[in-house]
């Protein structure tokens, strides 16, 4: 897998982070530096630190499902994706049921950081099935999350409530689209070996 292929998948990851910021965004009244680093960072960092767990938890299972490591990848980034877009769906349906958060409490941003990384978990898990180079893949993760975070608080802050936001719906088919792509060249490449 290539630079531009890890570099969508960030994206795609980092969509959750930059739709939870964009509401942070909204419940906050003005720029503060350390809030609005505190939420990037932390984003950003357990963004991570999740495919780095999901892979070597991988890594412990490798030899018995090397064989159908490409439909793992395909199934688990194509589950992720469509449950980011379900839950863009569905989030459009019920807007007012959705509770303001406290994007000031640490203890929120922690939680909301946990939230937004889980899917980054199973993303990694498909990671030890492929040749990637780890490190660079998690520090691209971390960054690409990091920035849209900030870009997502930033962007509330300046435009409001007038600022819609498709970021999970875009985010999923970015996932779904990855995992399509590494299952057909795994089936291409195999049908030309044979």
């Amino acid at each position: 897998m290539g630079t531009i292929e890890v570099f969508l998948i960030a994206l795609g990851l980092a969509m959750d982070c930059f739709a939870v910021s964009v509401a942070c965004g909204l419940v906050m009244e003005k720029f503060r530096f350390a809030p609005v680093f505190r939420i990037a960072f932390l984003f950003g960092l357990f963004q991570a630190l999740m495919p780095l767990i999901g892979w070597l938890m991988g890594k412990q299972f490798q030899e018995y499902i090397c064989h159908l490591d490409h439909w793992i990848a395909f199934a688990l980034l194509t589950f992720l994706g469509g449950r980011m877009i379900y839950a863009d769906l569905c989030k459009r349906k019920n807007r007012t049921a959705c509770k303001p958060i406290n994007p000031y409490k640490l203890k929120v941003v922690l939680g909301l950081a946990v939230a937004t990384s889980i899917d980054a978990l199973a993303v990694g898990l498909s990671f030890s099935l492929l040749k990637i180079s780890l490190w660079q893949t998690v520090l691209i993760i971390g960054v690409v999350s990091f920035a849209l975070s900030w870009l997502g608080i930033l962007l509330a802050l300046r435009y409001g409530c007038r600022f819609k936001i498709k970021a999970e719906l875009i985010g999923g088919i970015i996932l779904i689209v990855i995992g399509s792509k590494i299952l057909i060249e795994h089936l291409l490449t195999h049908s030309m070996q044979v």
